[in-house]
């Protein structure tokens, strides 16, 4: 592909703002969708009511509170329910998902549907969810030596993207595919690649990451126990 090619790629922008980071059990209070074709760009958001009090440390990010939302939001099933079924008929009808730090996202998003006992996005679909785009990963992926974070700030800056106020749902999905764009604008072999080879290398190289930084950890502990044995004091000897 080239970047004429990614012009007819249709790309559906995914966002959630939660009241945690814990996959499991935190819950999602916003969420949104942005979809970027050939007609333009257009902007959906749900602001949802989790059933739960929204952590001071939480609203803090993301400016919404408990009060907030329990007066605006709408129930969580039929909100979820929404987002999902849009997220997998954009996937069945062509389009690619670009999420910034997309395996928070996407798990927070199922385990919220397993909760309410709605389908999850593999099952609506059918089978996995792909293609599946993260700019996080493709921007170290085609920059692995750039110092600084990774953070979606930080590849703004870093790419020159315009943002709005970052950290609502909305904002940070537009971001996220302006980010795609200029990544991909910087990394010919990235460009080259469809939706779903970016999807497929992205694993590859997530793994790759995965078992370096435990086989990093491992040789860190190996370490810190030969460390610990050196300096255990000799007994004296017996005479």
């Amino acid at each position: 592909m080239n970047a004429a090619s990614w012009n007819h790629v249709p790309l559906l922008g995914f966002d959630t703002e939660t009241t945690g980071v814990d996959v499991r059990s935190d819950r999602v209070v916003s969420a949104a969708l942005v979809r970027r074709d050939a007609t333009g760009t257009h902007v959906r958001t749900w602001l949802v009511d989790p059933g739960v009090e929204i952590p001071q440390a939480a609203g803090a990010v993301h400016g919404l509170t408990t009060e907030h939302v329990r007066e605006h939001g709408t129930a969580p099933g039929p909100a979820l329910d929404a987002v999902a079924d849009e997220i997998a008929a954009a996937l069945r009808g062509g389009s690619a998902l670009v999420a910034y730090n997309a395996d928070f996202d996407l798990a927070v998003l199922d385990a919220e549907l397993v909760r309410h006992g709605l389908p999850t996005l593999p099952e609506r679909l059918g089978g996995p969810v792909r293609p599946v785009l993260d700019p996080m990963v493709l921007d170290r992926m085609a920059d692995p030596a750039r110092a600084g974070g990774r953070r979606l700030v930080d590849l703004c800056e870093h790419h020159g993207v315009t943002t709005g106020l970052l950290h609502t749902a909305d904002a940070d999905a537009l971001a996220t595919l302006d980010v795609l764009e200029r990544v991909l604008a910087s990394s010919p072999a990235l460009l080259a690649a469809t939706p779903e080879d970016l999807h497929d290398r992205q694993r590859v190289a997530v793994a790759a990451w995965r078992a370096a930084y435990h086989a990093r950890k491992a040789a860190e502990a190996a370490q810190a126990v030969l460390d610990a044995l050196m300096t255990v004091p000799t007994p004296a000897a017996v005479g």
